[in-house]
């Protein structure tokens, strides 16, 4: 197989962990006869330094042209830290995925057994955890307009907007993958009081009976969130839509034990983006102490969505698999043994090349 494969590295420790995923890419390709042509792109605080803009239109040329795109991470605290700053580096992610029309992300959440005396919750509530998040990415408040303060700042409004159409492509991927995995569809959304969950709610109702084998469950938003904690195993698909699935996701992203090790996709029409689901880590930069896990994974998801190498996916999976149960992995995993960022990609690499 070929393909084009754009690498948009980002700010802090995006470029060092990319590096690891394209070391991966590289050996599958060796191993399996592939080819990946890359190319590089800018985005976030690298593209404003070089350019004053979050997402160059080059960029997103690059990204039209390419058959995926892995994405390292977004931000800089010199930018966070001025709060008149004008342009930031998160608006080139929200460009981007407005641009490509990137209308789903996808957020696997699972459990490791060796991991379990890392997460903050008990061993007990962490056995079979394996679930995916489909949280709607181009819709709702992030995108509403008016979105204003007034001129006394005093007052301030954001307005949240649903079409139909816009919910009905992400619940029918959701339906999807719940076809293909457990059968159970959790709605998760506030029909008490917001109106556009009502919307959500009634198109996934008149949905629903296409898929007669999913069963479709319907939480509020507080609840769902409590549920996480308290029966995390009981999921399989979750839908829900723009903010809730933000938060949603951090919340779930601790239950592994490291937010480092979890990786995502967000689909469009035209191209899909693959990404670990952790941010910058600007203190971590040039320090060799980043998980590349959350990345590697991110490639074995691309590999699995979006170029159907399921056996190759499958591999890389498997040897995430090996280095926690042996108890190799960076600091933020393993504090009194840690390995180096380079050391815990090549183990990756090594258990490819020899299985």
């Amino acid at each position: 197989m070929k393909a084009k494969i754009a690498l948009l590295s980002g700010d802090g420790i995006g470029p060092e962990i990319m590096v690891q995923g394209v070391k991966v890419l590289n050996t599958i390709a060796e191993k399996y006869n592939h080819e990946f042509i890359y190319r590089e792109g800018l985005i976030g605080g690298a593209a404003i330094d070089a350019t004053g803009i979050p997402y160059p239109d080059d960029t997103h040329e690059l990204c039209l042209n390419a058959d995926a795109i892995l994405f390292g991470a977004i931000g800089d605290p010199k930018y966070d830290n001025n709060p008149s700053a004008t342009v930031r580096p998160e608006q080139g992610l929200l460009a981007m995925r407005k641009k490509l029309g990137l209308y789903a992300n996808l957020r696997p959440v699972r459990t490791f057994p060796s991991l379990f005396d890392k997460s903050p919750l008990k061993s007990d509530r962490l056995e079979g955890v394996d679930f995916m998040v489909v949280r709607e990415l181009t819709g709702g408040i992030y995108f509403g307009q008016p979105s204003e303060i007034d001129e006394e700042g005093m007052n301030s409004v954001d307005t949240c907007l649903y079409s139909k159409d816009e919910i009905l492509r992400a619940a029918r991927i959701a339906f999807d993958l719940a076809g293909n995995s457990r059968n159970k569809l959790t709605l998760v959304d506030k029909a008490n009081v917001l109106a556009t969950s009502r919307l959500w709610r009634k198109t996934v109702q008149e949905l629903a009976p296409e898929y007669p084998e999913v069963e479709v469950e319907y939480l509020f938003v507080d609840n769902a969130a409590m549920q996480l904690i308290i029966r995390p195993n009981q999921f399989d698909v979750i839908l829900t839509e723009n903010m809730f699935g933000d938060i949603l996701t951090d919340e779930a992203s601790v239950l592994p034990g490291s937010i480092g090790l979890q990786p995502s996709a967000s689909v469009g029409d035209k191209t899909s983006v693959f990404e670990p689901i952790h941010g910058s880590y600007p203190q971590a930069s040039g320090k060799h102490i980043a998980n590349p896990y959350g990345m590697i994974l991110s490639v074995a998801m691309m590999l699995d969505k979006q170029f159907s190498l399921k056996n190759e996916a499958g591999i890389i999976v498997k040897a995430v698999e090996e280095a926690l149960d042996t108890g190799f992995g960076t600091v933020d995993l393993f504090p009194n043994q840690p390995v180096s960022t380079e050391l815990a990609g090549q183990f990756i690499i090594d258990y490819i090349k020899r299985i």
